[in-house]
């Protein structure tokens, strides 16, 4: 995206090659929230390294894979008895949470959401809603996916105070219709919708979903790779509505920067599947293993759940005056550290404006901060600041944003 090359990073500041400094307001897209370089990450990593890098997990177990896995029984809603299995990335944990969906339920049929976003693999491919760029001329995809709406609350026709029980009746019954609940393996949703816009589901809307897939039999999995692990300004997004997932998909935020990904949900639901149906060479390796140690270390000691909710405080509150000023910024949502504006044409009609969130974005770029763009029209600006961020690093941020709408 940018033509800088990166020399270090941490606290919010990325220094690349030439010695130029800029804010980030990326985090590696919601990976680095603890900082890109935090010392109990470096630290616990160092020391597995000198130790051993690999042995595969399926071959020779080790302890750092199974302390993952109980932090993370510890941290995800609910008090059942969970399993957990690690991967890779993202993507590798929604293609298994289908996997144990369907081995445990004999059925075949998946169902996801407009605007979601799950992966760039054919079966992730398939999940995700957005053609462009993620999907196009890469097809054919996997068969037994069906998409139903979301509660996108700045859309909906009859106003955002509706559009939780409508869009839920309306998924519901679409759901019911098309494909029959008896069919159904998996529900997948992003608590706090990421790429298609960071959409946050209208009030009711997830209670909904989750209920229905109970009462069906239905494995309600939760994706959480974006939002997860204090990012909304809680351990996990759908903790907002009281939601306990039957699997919880997480990567991204999990090990400050090491690839590693997981699936954790209900024991009885992680068994369904046959010994050795699960894993790869490197899911769960020792080196991530012992990042993800260090990553939850320090949210739990700096307490970044807290430090998220004040980010968000900070930042709506300029987010909002900005709004007032500049009638392009339709909508101002999120939670904690995961905050978006959109932009749109004319506030009346809400013809999205991608042109404008793509010379922001540049503006932004050329004073030196980093910013996303993200949303199913292009036309959202999205900010996931580490949450270890400093005041005045994060208020510089905001200044620089509000210079680039005076000049655009």
């Amino acid at each position: 995206m940018l033509p800088v090359f990166a020399a270090r990073a941490d606290g919010g500041i990325i220094e690349d090659v030439d010695g130029n400094r800029l804010i980030d307001f990326g985090s590696g897209i919601a990976v680095t929230g603890v900082g890109a370089s935090a010392e109990a990450v470096v630290r616990r990593a160092s020391a597995q390294l000198a130790d051993f890098t690999h042995t595969c997990f399926m071959v020779t177990p080790y302890e750092g894979y199974v302390a993952v896995a109980e932090a993370l029984a510890e941290l995800t809603p609910g008090d059942h008895a969970k399993k957990s299995a690690l991967f890779n990335s993202g993507a590798e944990a929604v293609e298994n949470a289908v996997k144990i969906a369907r081995a445990h339920t004999k059925r075949q049929a998946v169902v996801v959401f407009d605007h979601g976003y799950h992966g760039r693999t054919n079966l992730t491919m398939a999940l995700t809603s957005k053609n462009m760029p993620y999907k196009h001329g890469f097809g054919p995809f996997a068969p037994e996916i069906y998409r139903v709406p979301v509660a996108y609350g700045y859309r909906w026709p009859t106003g955002p105070e509706n559009c939780g029980p409508e869009a839920a009746a309306q998924a519901i019954d679409q759901i019911s219709k098309q494909v029959g609940a008896q069919n159904v393996a998996a529900i997948v949703i992003e608590p706090l919708l990421g790429e298609g816009g960071f959409i946050e589901p209208a009030k009711g809307f997830l209670p909904a979903l989750s209920e229905f897939a109970r009462d069906n039999g239905i494995v309600f999995v939760a994706d959480e790779i974006q939002s997860g692990f204090c990012r909304t300004g809680q351990w996990f997004a759908c903790e907002d509505e009281g939601i306990v997932p039957d699997l919880i998909t997480t990567a991204k935020g999990i090990a400050g920067g090491l690839p590693l990904a997981a699936v954790t949900g209900r024991a009885e639901i992680m068994d369904a599947a046959h010994a050795g149906g699960l894993g790869g060479t490197y899911g769960g390796n020792p080196v991530a293993c012992a990042g993800a140690l260090g990553s939850i270390e320090t949210m739990k000691e700096l307490d970044l759940a807290a430090r998220a909710r004040h980010i968000e405080t900070v930042m709506k509150a300029r987010l909002g005056a900005m709004q007032e000023k500049y009638e392009i910024i339709g909508d101002v949502r999120g939670r904690g550290a995961m905050l978006a504006i959109e932009l749109v044409k004319d506030p009346s009609t809400k013809e999205p404006n991608p042109e404008a969130a793509a010379a922001l974005a540049k503006a932004c770029h050329q004073e030196g901060l980093l910013v996303l763009t993200c949303g199913t029209y292009g036309n959202v600006l999205r900010f996931l600041p580490p949450m270890v961020i400093g005041e005045e690093l994060l208020s510089e941020g905001l200044d620089i944003l509000e210079q680039a709408f005076t000049r655009i």
